[in-house]
């Protein structure tokens, strides 16, 4: 390895991969000490979009950017360990809304209160202004990788 190698900055995947998995394991490390030691890591795919109304399945794999498939799965894990249940959409009697059980809404209570935590943490650390800052450009980051590429006409 050559020195400007060595030098070179991390690239973006490689930061974003730091921040989640790091996030990821203070998170579901607190939860497991709050007694949520069933659920792993990548049920946050769907526990991080739930609302304790409900939501359909469809929209938990467009709003964590996973396969309908992947997240069928993981609403099967989380529905047999107690933490969501399959209800009939008032809207549609065909369609099942996901809607967090008791346990389901106690774990995310929990998860909020950890994850504003961390965030307090990091805007001390930042500045309020600039942590604001930074999640104002990660987002548009997010948003902009998630829309489809420009061409090289556009």
């Amino acid at each position: 390895m050559t020195g400007h190698e060595r030098e070179r900055e991390p690239d973006l995947g490689v930061l974003a991969a730091r921040v989640l998995l790091s996030v990821q394991r203070e998170l579901f490390g607190a939860l497991a000490e709050q007694g949520f030691d069933d659920i792993a890591p990548r049920a946050g795919a769907v526990l991080a979009h739930l609302r304790p109304d409900g939501v359909r399945a469809s929209e938990l794999a467009r709003a964590s950017g996973r396969h309908k498939q992947v997240v069928g799965s993981l609403i099967d894990d989380l529905e047999r360990l107690g933490y969501v249940e399959r209800r009939p959409d008032p809207a549609d009697r065909r369609a099942k809304l996901i809607h967090p059980t008791e346990r389901g809404l106690l774990q995310m209570a929990a998860a909020t209160v950890i994850m504003r935590t961390i965030e307090e943490r990091h805007a001390r650390a930042l500045g309020e202004r600039r942590y604001a800052e930074f999640k104002a450009a990660l987002r548009s980051v997010a948003e902009l990788q998630e829309s489809p590429a420009d061409g090289p006409d556009t």
